[in-house]
This record gives C-alpha cells, sequence and structure tokens, in this order.
C-alpha cells in the first residue's frame, strides 16, 4: 500500500505541476492544503480508520514531490543538496522524537504530539524519497527503471533482514518506510516519462487514476481486516 501510495505521490504531484502547467509554487499550495485537511480530520479521530491514515500517507507523497521538485528546480538547490537538507530534517525529526519518548516506536501512537513528530518525519522522508529517486537518475546517472530496481533491492534486504535476523525492527521498519519512498518516485517515472527519456511515456493521469483504484481496493481490504479483527481487542 505505501509503494502504490507513493507512486501515486509521484505521479499526481506531476500531473498538478507539469501536465496542468500551474508549476511547483502553486502545486505545493494546492497539496498543502489537501494535507492540512485530511491531517486535521486524521488527528481529530479518536480511533484507527485506515482510510484517514492512507489518505494523509498520499498527501505527504503528493506534497512531498512538490516539495522536492521546487527546492531541486525553482530554487535551483540541486538534487544532491536538496536530498541532504531533507535528510538532515529526517534525522532531526527522529532525534527530537527519540529525545522526547526514548524510542522510535510507531505503534501504538496515542498522544497527539507524538503524532505529529511522526507525520513530520512521514513527510520529510516521503520528500527525501523524491529527491533521492531524482538522485539516481540525474546525479547517478541510472535510467528510471535502474533506480526502481536498487531501492526495490533495498527493500528486498530489510525483508530479509526482518525475517531471518535479530536487528532492531524499529531501525528496519523505518529504512523500509523510507526507501519505499524513492521507489515509488522512481516507479511513477518510469511509468510516466518519455520513451526517449527511458520511460513507458504512459501519462500522469492514465498512471494516478490506476494507482488511485488501486490504493481504493487495498483500502477497502484494509477496512473490512480491521473490522473483522475489532472484536479480539
Amino acid at each position: 500500500m505505501k509503494i502504490i501510495a507513493t507512486t501515486l505521490g509521484e505521479t499526481l504531484g506531476d500531473f498538478i505541476a507539469q501536465t496542468l502547467g500551474l508549476g511547483y509554487t502553486v502545486g505545493i499550495l494546492i497539496t498543502l492544503a489537501f494535507f492540512l485537511l485530511v491531517l486535521g480530520i486524521q488527528l481529530y479521530s479518536k480511533k484507527y480508520v485506515p482510510l484517514y491514515f492512507w489518505l494523509v500517507i498520499i498527501a505527504t507523497t503528493t506534497l512531498g514531490t512538490e516539495i522536492s521538485d521546487f527546492m531541486d528546480r525553482s530554487l535551483g538547490l540541486g538534487y544532491t543538496f536538496g536530498s541532504l537538507i531533507l535528510a538532515i530534517g529526517l534525522i532531526a525529526t527522529l532525534t527530537i522524537w527519540f529525545a522526547k519518548y526514548k524510542n522510535l516506536n510507531v505503534y501504538p501512537i496515542i498522544k497527539k504530539n507524538k503524532e505529529l513528530l511522526f507525520w513530520t518525519a512521514v513527510l520529510f522522508s516521503n520528500s527525501l524519497g523524491t529527491a533521492f529517486g531524482d538522485y539516481l537518475g540525474d546525479a547517478v546517472g541510472l535510467s528510471y527503471l535502474q533506480g526502481a530496481m536498487v531501492t526495490a533491492g533495498i527493500i528486498l534486504v530489510v525483508i530479509l533482514l526482518h525475517y531471518f535476523t535479530k536487528l532492531n525492527q524499529i531501525v528496519l521498519f523505518w529504512i523500509a518506510f523510507v526507501f519505499t519512498r524513492p521507489f515509488g518516485a522512481t516507479f511513477g517515472d518510469f511509468l510516466t516519462k518519455p520513451l526517449a527519456k527511458g520511460g513507458l511515456d504512459l501519462g500522469t493521469l492514465p498512471a494516478s487514476i490506476v494507482s488511485v483504484v488501486l490504493i481504493s481496493v487495498l483500502i477497502y481490504i484494509a477496512h473490512r481486516r480491521h473490522r473483522n479483527i475489532q472484536p479480539a481487542l
């Protein structure tokens, strides 16, 4: 679900800023408004609702796309420096979190202050993922498909470490959480960019629609599973 959400964030962010020609500044304003709206709903809810949670995830991936592209292209910071700034922001957020709560556990999160730190970390990680995905293509010189395969390989290694080692599970979670974003970003670019640039040229709107359908089905399944386990709680 996270990978599909991040792919949607990349294609939808590019659709707003590039396909519609609104630019990154307007794109940030639009996606920021959506992020604040769904975040408010999530924070106001007194229980876990899969739809609210995943809408905020999608909002952070879309806003993260606009933030990263604005930093890299509009401000001219470049992918390397932009990735570094966002990485520092993520590390700082997690450091504050650990200093305050003595752990980085994401479950359970009940206190609103801790939840705000969680969503701040998510936003930084999703913005970083976009910048890092572009870094692999522009600075390292990988194709979109190669970039997706590299990040997918990292996620696979984390999965193997999770099941076959006793490494700290919280650390592995955050590594996987961060790297699902550049995978989604590079895979989204692979789907939408022109053939001449190594993409499939499917277009940002069709790719976004497919991702919306897939994530909608998965959110529905998540709601049914969550409802079925409620009596056991």
